[in-house]
């Protein structure tokens, strides 16, 4: 019964859909890092791709605070966001705006994880469970550490090459 529902339940709902976009985005990586053009973008997608399995492990260890086993479920946000972003890789193909639409994509994936990890992290402080708030600020942080460093890449020289 719906009734029945609560926090606990939300939360642990929202960290499976986050564990299958972290799980996602892991595969999704490699293939934006060879697709991309500008070295500092490959580069940061490496960098990204290792800290998600980061990521990964710290939601792992949540799952086993709350006693519960690690499995993601189907989250259609991240779906919709990856499959634009395979667009933008078949559709702009070897041209000079393909960077930009990647870096995007990326940006648009790392703005749904901080929204989710942010979530996480509030209903965490409001059930008291310490430890999972300090996984979830770690992964935010990254979070939000990667969502500068592609603004950086972006305005320095991205979105430059995409305009000539």
């Amino acid at each position: 019964m719906a009734a029945d529902k609560d926090l606990n339940e939300l939360f642990l709902d929202t960290l499976k859909d986050i564990y299958y976009a972290e799980k996602q985005i892991l595969k999704t990586l490699p293939k934006m890092a060879k697709a991309a053009q500008s070295e500092k973008l490959q580069q940061a997608f490496q960098k990204h791709h290792d800290e998600t399995e980061g990521q990964i492990e710290r939601l792992e260890q949540i799952f086993e605070l709350l006693g519960k086993p690690a499995r993601g479920k189907k989250c259609d946000a991240i779906e919709g966001i990856i499959d634009e972003g395979k667009e933008i890789m078949d559709e702009y193909k070897g041209t000079s705006a393909l960077d930009a639409g990647l870096l995007a994509a990326a940006q648009a994936v790392e703005h749904y994880e901080i929204s989710r990890y942010g979530t996480l992290k509030s209903w965490a402080t409001k059930m008291d469970l310490k430890q999972a708030i300090k996984l979830l600020d770690q992964t935010l942080a990254e979070e939000k550490k990667t969502d500068e460093l592609l603004t950086k890449v972006a305005e320095s020289e991205v979105n430059y090459e995409a305009a000539a």
